[in-house]
């Protein structure tokens, strides 16, 4: 018999990511944050144009990061980038934190986190969310230790929706010890609207061990090409890039990140569309008898608690996909237009069911 090759047990039991569930080709896919705009033909043009495919990318994205670098009035030294957010989040972690350390973040959040830090070894200290499905920055600061190494700030949270006001966010950034290294995921940043939501721009500079993590898989539509990027102090994003597997951005992510930089005003005037219809999904599901926390995402989040399972269920009988968490809740991204009316019957009647 042969032996089973030994891996690390952390490792073994660790259960490995699980995408957004696939639709059928009559079902509308809200399971994965992804934007229901097809990208501007200038963007593909871009992407038919890089086709040096015998060729390595340019390991550093100079053109990207360079642009990003204008557009942030940092450094280029000051930028990094990454295939996607998720990678740049897992670099991060591999730079500060490994066995003893631990690394603080809220939950639930993003999904990713708690198999980020076991990978890197670390130990994640889990700080839950208040009522309102917001961050309780005041506990998370508590659970800050001499073993704390990260701490991840994500706003909007995925999956719930909410963001971390600018006056929480500086109190919090004052309580946290100098030495920790703090990564703001603001993946979803492009759809906040609400004015008093901390924006992580303007202040890297404020705060030497404050990294900024955004990404161009959301608001710009590129979720296939996997492109992220990240601001902060120029020795951080070196620990980072030591970290990173070489030449993760190809020349096709890049060519369209920068041609979506180049259209910005109007891939964010489709944002805007996104935002109007995420707005009017949550008022009416209130109007039904849900209890919908802020949305500031390009989603909505639904406690269903016990019957998750169920209520996941009976949106894809109304030929709606949803991404459940057992015990929890589903969270439902704002798709197209012509999938409102089916996921508000399908939200209808899990409240039928539910209040009988």
């Amino acid at each position: 018999m042969t032996t089973p090759v030994r891996l690390r047990p952390e490792i073994a039991a660790l259960p490995p990511y699980r995408q957004g569930k696939q639709a059928s080709p009559d079902a509308f896919k809200l399971s994965s944050n992804e934007n229901p705009f097809e990208p501007l033909p200038s963007v593909v043009e871009a992407v038919r144009g890089a086709v040096s495919l015998n060729r390595y990318p340019d390991a550093s994205a100079t053109a990207l990061r360079t642009a990003l670098a204008t557009r942030f009035a940092v450094t280029v030294d000051e930028v990094h980038v990454g295939a996607g957010s998720v990678s740049l989040l897992a670099q991060f972690v591999l730079a500060a934190a490994s066995v003893g350390d631990e690394v603080v973040y809220a939950w639930r959040s993003f999904e990713a986190y708690p198999g980020l830090v076991t990978v890197a070894g670390a130990t994640s200290v889990q700080v839950p969310l208040r009522a309102d499905g917001g961050h309780d920055l005041e506990a998370m600061a508590a659970a800050v230790t001499d073993r704390t190494r990260v701490v991840i700030v994500c706003s909007p949270n995925n999956p719930t929706g909410t963001t971390v006001s600018t006056g929480e966010f500086e109190s919090f950034m004052a309580a946290v010890p100098d030495d920790v290294l703090v990564l703001l995921d603001e993946a979803y940043a492009e759809f906040v609207t609400d004015s008093t939501a901390v924006d992580g721009e303007t202040l890297t500079e404020l705060h030497p061990n404050l990294v900024l993590l955004r990404t161009f898989s959301k608001a710009y539509g590129l979720a296939a090409l996997r492109v992220g990027y990240a601001i902060g102090a120029s020795y951080l994003l070196d620990a980072a890039r030591a970290t990173a597997i070489p030449l993760a951005v190809t020349e096709q992510g890049a060519a369209a990140a920068l041609a979506s930089l180049d259209h910005a005003d109007e891939l964010l005037g489709r944002v805007d569309r996104i935002v109007l219809l995420r707005d009017q999904v949550r008022r009416a599901l209130i109007d039904q008898g849900w209890t919908v926390p802020e949305a500031q995402g390009n989603f909505v989040w639904l406690a269903t608690g016990e019957h998750t399972a169920a209520a996941a269920q009976v949106f894809a009988d109304h030929g709606v996909v949803v991404r459940p968490f057992a015990g929890e809740g589903v969270r439902v991204t704002i798709g197209e237009p012509s999938s409102v009316d089916k996921l508000l019957h399908a939200a209808q009647q899990i409240v039928d069911l539910t209040s009988r």
